[in-house]
């Protein structure tokens, strides 16, 4: 039982993460990066690798070394020369830089068909999100519970955002009830929204926000197959 513990300590040893005072402005790239990386290490982990140079983690994933390098090193620095990075412990410190070492409890507003199938996404919980209200228009849809999360109406909105401390909302509402929902949200306390609703909507700029429009996604792969048929 003493090796684990030693390898541990020597991970942290060997890893100095800048305070989040001394950070750099980190562009919003290398944030998605260091998720994916957090996936590969994960893998690794489960596969019982100890440690990885930022090389074998390229070719393994289909990364870029020189890019892996670069975007650790906003966050201070953390390989061994002749060793690579320790699995574990690089994890686990990504997962402090992403939030992922706590739960975040979260709202999700609008459960028609879309926001019915990013509740049963099994991977938020995996990563730490947990919806713990539901809102909806649909007086047939309130006053029960889905798999315990309770659905509420959302004219309850504010009260029960602000009674579970929620700071995280998901928006998957029709398109004209997006903005009145998003000034809800923002008025009681949300931080952070990830907008599914295809709609432009205004928020605070203290207000992290992003949409996530899968027409437009999809409109994105279709310009470049229409591209290479020309």
């Amino acid at each position: 039982m003493g090796a684990p513990r030693a390898e541990t300590r020597a991970a942290h040893r060997t890893m100095t993460p800048r305070s989040n005072a001394r950070l750099p402005k980190i562009p919003e790239m290398t944030i998605r990066r260091l998720s994916v990386y957090t996936r590969c290490l994960l893998q690794l982990e489960e596969d019982g690798v100890k440690t990885v140079s930022s090389q074998e983690l390229a070719e393994r994933f289909n990364l870029n070394s020189a890019q892996v390098r670069k975007d650790l090193a906003y966050f201070g620095e953390f390989g061994v020369r002749g060793i690579g990075y320790y699995v574990s412990g690089l994890k686990a410190e990504l997962q402090r830089i992403l939030g992922l070492d706590r739960e975040w409890p979260v709202a999700l507003v609008g459960l028609g068909n879309l926001g019915s199938a990013l509740f049963h996404y099994k991977g938020f919980a995996r990563q730490g999100f947990r919806i713990a209200a539901i809102f909806d228009e649909d007086p047939r849809k309130v006053a029960r519970e889905v798999d315990s999360t309770p659905v509420f109406p959302t004219r309850d909105l504010g009260r029960e955002v602000k009674a579970r401390g929620i700071q995280i909302a998901i928006v998957a509402v029709p398109a004209e009830a997006a903005q009145s929902v998003a000034d809800q949200l923002v008025a009681a306390g949300i931080k952070a929204i990830l907008n599914f609703a295809p709609a432009r909507i205004k928020v605070p700029k203290d207000v992290r926000f992003k949409n996530v429009d899968l027409s437009i996604e999809l409109e994105t792969l279709s310009f470049y197959l229409a591209k290479s048929s020309r």
